[in-house]
């Protein structure tokens, strides 16, 4: 039966074929055509960066998205999210959670602490016991004493009587982290510095921000520290500098490249921050057992792991304990590679491997 339909511009009842079947079922087969290729185009992928500073350095975000326009949204969010954290564990600001921790001088009394405080220190924790004490938190008392604290006083080769006198006060042991989210000082002198974990631990938590805001390829860099998930937006991997090692070197004088996907990597070293007496350098990197700056010849350690905090910690103990002992734990940990630079006595350097380290390299 034809259809009646009503012309607008010139208001007058005009009859209007049905189409017969056929032409239906083209015209319908064409507009379902049309919605697939809509519905399945992908979106335009586009990429932005976004840097800044905190904890006394400098973080660079590189972001892939699938057109979603987040970077105003993102530069907010890791801002107040940064800016959380290095209230929490900066030892730079005396109104910070880990500098009132530290003025905190009543032994056995439980300290509250926020879920970000108590998260890293199960961190350290885990360090100080796997690493036997090469890595410890409450070393800040013998760096601050080397002239290597945040009061950057002049830099000297301490009394023997002065190094054991702090000794005593260093020892992750002296630290207990109840189930409550409190923490006790079983000695009331001990004091916290955990910054060779803090920066990758905020690597690891911007990483957190943006898989929470559905971005699956993107790199975070904070101080050097690294973690890289997915792929750029043409589908080729994340490439990582190391530096070299040498304490003239340029930032830019790359040692080797490393591959990561869904990885972190983070490099400790003693070849910028250091001063020399009589011809004999000392190194910020102070053994919490001796109470000397390490002088084993590594001069870099840079760690591949699943999450940047545990590699951040983990390079800084290395470094304490030495190349050969370094590269037997390391091997011994699952999902994680190393690479040891070490300073021989001709002043060439040579490269410790971890036995999965060069697929990195190669990869």
């Amino acid at each position: 039966m034809p259809k009646l339909s009503i012309s607008k511009d010139k208001f007058r009842l005009k009859i209007k074929k049905t189409p017969n079947p056929k032409t239906q079922w083209r015209i319908m087969r064409f507009c379902s055509l049309i919605l697939l290729i809509i519905v399945a185009a992908p979106a335009q992928a586009r990429a932005f960066s976004i840097s800044g500073k905190t904890m006394g350095t400098t973080y660079h975000i590189k972001v892939e998205t699938n057109g979603a326009d987040l970077e105003d949204t993102l530069k907010k969010q890791i801002s107040a999210r940064l800016e959380q954290l290095e209230q929490s564990m900066s030892t730079f600001r005396k109104s910070s959670e880990i500098s009132r921790f530290n003025a905190f001088k009543k032994s056995d009394r439980p300290f509250p602490v926020s879920n970000d405080f108590y998260r890293v220190l199960q961190i350290s924790k885990k360090l100080y016991e796997l690493t036997y004490g090469a890595w410890d938190g409450t070393v800040k008392p013998l760096v601050d004493l080397w002239g290597f604290g945040p009061l950057d006083k002049k830099k000297k080769i301490p009394e023997q009587r002065q190094i054991r006198k702090q000794l005593k006060q260093v020892g992750f042991e002296q630290i207990e982290l109840k189930n409550n989210g409190h923490v006790v000082k079983l000695n009331a002198s001990v004091v916290l510095d955990l910054g060779s974990v803090a920066k990758g631990d905020a690597v690891d938590e911007i990483s957190e921000l943006l898989r929470s805001n559905g971005i699956n390829d993107y790199l975070v860099e904070i101080g050097g520290e690294v973690y890289a998930s997915g792929t750029k937006k043409d589908g080729s991997p994340w490439r990582v500098g190391i530096n070299k090692p040498l304490p003239h070197a340029p930032f830019q004088q790359i040692h080797k490249v490393v591959t990561l996907k869904n990885k972190a990597l983070a490099t400790s070293g003693d070849y910028r921050n250091f001063f020399e007496i009589n011809g004999i350098r000392f190194s910020h990197v102070i053994n919490p057992k001796s109470g000397y700056p390490v002088s084993n010849g590594v001069v870099s350690v840079s760690i591949i792991a699943d999450t940047c905090a545990f590699a951040d910690g983990l390079a800084t103990a290395v470094m304490v304990m030495g190349h050969k002992e370094g590269i037997a734990l390391i091997n011994r940990i699952d999902g994680v590679e190393g690479l040891i630079i070490v300073k021989q006595r001709n002043n060439t350097l040579m490269d410790v491997m971890s036995n999965g380290f060069n697929a990195a390299i190669s990869g």
